[in-house]
């Protein structure tokens, strides 16, 4: 079958052999070629008014002779073991418009349609609250999100939608501006301190304090009651899809959806990698909170504010007295503050988890929660990086452990970020081990007794990156991944020699992380080549074809 899709801006777009990009003005077209003539669907207005047209198989041959095979792969069934690991692609931030539409319909079903061909198991998207929710308190509107469900379900494909609290911008990879919901914003402004806050009394828009968690600052309710009734009405609206459909709910619980502090912002080059950030506890919540626990200690003087000698966000652990070798972190005084700053993350964590159980539950979807991949500094003692993110985890300590704990309590599958980097890749002036944090976060959910989900930190196409997720996928050190999730759909992964590793990518994980190359030449008669053929124009746009 030969699919040919036209959209004036598409998700996959072709331009020369080497790439699938397109202007603007062109029409993105995907082809599907079997070795039989067989049918052409052209896609128009999403899932509606396709059109069944006669035509010849459109075949190519290599410069040895040879077809070279790119998007279809043969059904790829569970490995006789039981050891498939599952692939998901993460959608584009913007998949619903502002609007609350589906953003490029007509190019999304073509792109879905690619990623079933090559096996994937299904695709992830985040729910933003700042959309669904922005017209007022308790006013939701799913209907974008409905659009794509219906998408998703046509082509036989599964969803994780992501319950996002937290907005989209500032951040490594964000593309689009997402703020929380207007109302939210207008209580903020009357009350700053409902928002994370630095030393220097810098505030941090992106979510909402979680010393705030259980108080009635959101018009009568709390933040957790936000965040329940959010994800009620996400249930109320999709009971009908989930577990069968909606196969996950991965519960936001910080910026970027991870469970920590924003302690490490980009936005406005406050900070750059590899600085050790800084503690986010100084609105009048957490400051509050400090006190408070100090004073139960009788140590009055430990909650008057957070550590003074803890540096600023861009220096290195050896620049400052609380993180340096023999520092401050690993006092009495130390040992009390991290506690207290790690303690408060954790019931953070517990209390929305604990409230998305009781929405979730018996419903068919699993759930699971983010933990961020904080690798720079992890050589050094103190793990400084970690530590103002909210992670109390140094050389004497695993602070992994705990979070996978309340994970468990909660029945909950925790993901987890830098499946793709190796420590060698690393600059080394950076102190990184993303490798040694995997192989820690691995045992702790094995010794949790949870699942472990995993996904790319930055945007990877190379081969050497997926290699390093199958490697890492398997159970060689710690639990195996029960699931991974790709960073992210957009043009450059449908470049052929990206889409080539994709597929190929996906195909080993699918024989349970065992690297299998793809054969460059179709000999079973599947579809979709690498060899781009030509071009033409019809009707005053570009068409493309992939074969």
């Amino acid at each position: 079958m030969t699919l040919t899709l036209r959209s004036s801006t598409s998700f996959i777009n072709l331009n020369d052999h080497k790439s699938l990009k397109a202007s603007d003005e062109s029409s993105g077209t995907i082809c599907y070629a079997q070795i039989k003539p067989t049918c052409r669907l052209r896609a128009k207005s999403s899932m509606q008014e396709t059109q069944l047209l006669q035509e010849k198989t459109l075949m190519t041959a290599g410069t040895d002779g040879r077809r070279e095979m790119l998007h279809a792969l043969p059904n790829i069934a569970h490995s006789s073991n039981g050891s498939k690991v599952p692939v998901y692609v993460m959608l584009p931030l913007d998949t619903v418009s502002h609007g609350g539409h589906l953003n490029k319909p007509r190019a999304m079903n073509a792109s879905l349609m690619a990623l079933k061909n090559a096996g994937v198991e299904g695709v992830m998207v985040d729910a933003w609250w700042g959309l669904v929710e922005k017209d007022g308190p308790s006013k939701y509107n799913w209907e974008g999100y409905a659009e794509l469900v219906q998408m998703v379900q046509k082509h036989g494909l599964k969803i994780q939608v992501v319950m996002s609290f937290h907005q989209c911008g500032g951040n490594v990879g964000d593309s689009c501006s997402i703020p929380l919901p207007p109302w939210v914003l207008e209580e903020v402004s009357m009350n700053p301190d409902l928002v994370y806050t630095d030393k220097s009394g810098r505030r941090n828009p992106e979510y909402i304090s979680l010393g705030c968690d259980s108080l009635p600052v959101l018009g009568g309710r709390t933040p957790i009651q936000v965040y329940t009734d959010y994800m009620r009405s996400f249930h109320d609206r999709f009971r009908d899809y989930l577990g069968n459909v909606i196969v996950e709910i991965q519960v936001g619980m910080g910026p970027c959806g991870e469970l920590r502090y924003p302690a490490y912002p980009e936005s406005n080059g406050t900070w750059r990698f590899p600085g050790i950030g800084e503690f986010q506890c100084y609105d009048k919540y957490m400051s509050a909170s400090l006190e408070a626990s100090a004073e139960a200690l009788g140590k009055r003087d430990w909650g008057r504010s957070g550590p003074h000698d803890a540096g600023q966000y861009n220096q290195f652990p050896e620049d400052t007295g609380f993180f340096k070798r023999d520092g401050t972190w690993n006092t009495e005084y130390g040992q009390f503050f991290l506690e207290w700053y790690s303690g408060k993350l954790l019931r953070h964590g517990d209390r929305i988890l604990t409230a998305a159980k009781g929405v979730f539950q018996g419903s068919g979807a699993k759930l699971s929660g983010k933990i961020a991949g904080i690798h720079w500094h992890y050589g050094s003692r103190s793990h400084a990086a970690e530590l103002t993110a909210g992670y109390y985890n140094t050389r004497h300590r695993d602070g992994y452990l705990p979070t996978a704990r309340m994970f468990s309590k909660n029945g909950v599958v925790l993901n987890f970020t830098c499946m793709e980097m190796k420590d060698r890749e690393q600059p080394a002036h950076a102190n990184c081990s993303p490798e040694g944090l995997v192989r820690q976060v691995k045992m702790a959910t094995k010794s949790a007794g949870i699942d472990l989900a995993g996904e790319n930190a930055l945007e990877r196409y190379d081969t050497g990156a997926f290699e390093q997720v199958l490697a890492t996928s398997r159970s060689d050190s710690g639990n195996a991944l029960s699931a991974f999730t790709y960073l992210r759909m957009n043009k450059r992964l449908f470049e052929a020699d990206n889409w080539r590793n994709m597929v190929e990518f996906v195909r080993g994980m699918g024989d349970g992380g065992r690297n299998r190359s793809l054969s460059e030449c179709d000999s079973t008669g599947s579809n979709l080549f690498v060899r781009f053929i030509k071009e033409k124009n019809v009707k005053k746009t570009k068409e493309t074809v992939l074969v």
